[in-house]
Parts: structure tokens; C-alpha cells; sequence
């Protein structure tokens, strides 16, 4: 296992971690500029839906909470430390369902598959908050507005779906 190394800068593990969730949002944020201008203006979408340009600041203050967060328990457990193993596991698991949702709802045009994969964040990522509070609690709270996003999210993609069944390839 990783632990910290003392001769790495202090501040390396805590920009890298904070801006790690960025990447995935960056190249997710190329095909989401594509199709909103094209595909998804096609779709029946219900009247709550946030406006499109609210969606780049929600996403990258999450990211960076949830970036952060994981800096967090990086830094209480020592690095990648055989005890770090479950709660930035999860993490990294809810990270890469997240990073995917983009590409299945927005590139591959699969409605239903988003909303699969929006289960699977959702439960991937409240099971990595709650294994964090106990090692980091400020790490747990920086989660809930994502949960709490993630809870809009699944909502609006379960409409689109029902609504535009005929358009989901």
C-alpha cells in the first residue's frame, strides 16, 4: 500500500485529490456541450429542470467538495493505507459511475441506462459517506449536497425517461 511520502510537497495530495473528480467532469463536459445544443434539445423535459447554464458551477463546487473530502480521509489514514482500502474504494467506485453517466445518458443516448447507472452512484456514494464519517466527519458532510444532487439528478433522468421512451436508443 501507498502511504505518505515525506518527500512529496504537503499540498500535492490535497490539489490532486480536490482536482481528480474535475477530469472525468472536464471530458464528460465535451460531450454534454455537443448534445445539449443538439440531441437533448430534442427531448420532452418537465418544467423543474434547472436551467442548463446552472449546471457547470453545481458541478464544479460538488466536485471539488467531494475532491476534497477525499483529500480528507486520504490525509487522516496515511495515504493509500490498507485502512483506506473500503472508504476511498467506494469512493472511487461512485467516481468512476459518475465519470460513465455522461457518456451513457448524453454520448450512447441511454435514458434507461443513466438511470441505472444513477442508482448505482447514488447507493455507491452514500455507502462511501457513511464509511468516511467515522474517520472524518467534515469528509462525510462535504458528500451531502452531492447526495442531494445526485437525488435531483436521478429524478430528472427517471422523467426524461419516461417522457422520451421513443427517443432513448
Amino acid at each position: 500500500m501507498y502511504k505518505i511520502d515525506s518527500t512529496m510537497p504537503s499540498w500535492a495530495p490535497a490539489v490532486g485529490l480536490t482536482l481528480l473528480p474535475h477530469v472525468g467532469g472536464i471530458l464528460g463536459g465535451l460531450i454534454t456541450r455537443r448534445e445539449v445544443k443538439t440531441w437533448y434539445t430534442t427531448l420532452v423535459k418537465p418544467s423543474w429542470r434547472p436551467p442548463n447554464w446552472a449546471f457547470a458551477p453545481v458541478w464544479t463546487t460538488l466536485y471539488t467538495s467531494m475532491g476534497y473530502g477525499s483529500y480528507l480521509i486520504y490525509k487522516e489514514l496515511g495515504g493509500f493505507t490498507e485502512d483506506a482500502v473500503v472508504p476511498l474504494g467506494l469512493y472511487a467506485g461512485q467516481l468512476a459511475l459518475n465519470w460513465a453517466w455522461t457518456p451513457i445518458f448524453f454520448g450512447a443516448h441511454k435514458l434507461g441506462w443513466g438511470m441505472i447507472d444513477l442508482a448505482l452512484l447514488t447507493g455507491t456514494t452514500v455507502l462511501a459517506t457513511v464509511s468516511w464519517y467515522p474517520i472524518s466527519k467534515t469528509a462525510a458532510y462535504l458528500m451531502i449536497p452531492y447526495i442531494a444532487w445526485l437525488s435531483l439528478a436521478s429524478s430528472l433522468n427517471y422523467v426524461i425517461w419516461r417522457d422520451n421512451k421513443d427517443k432513448s436508443e
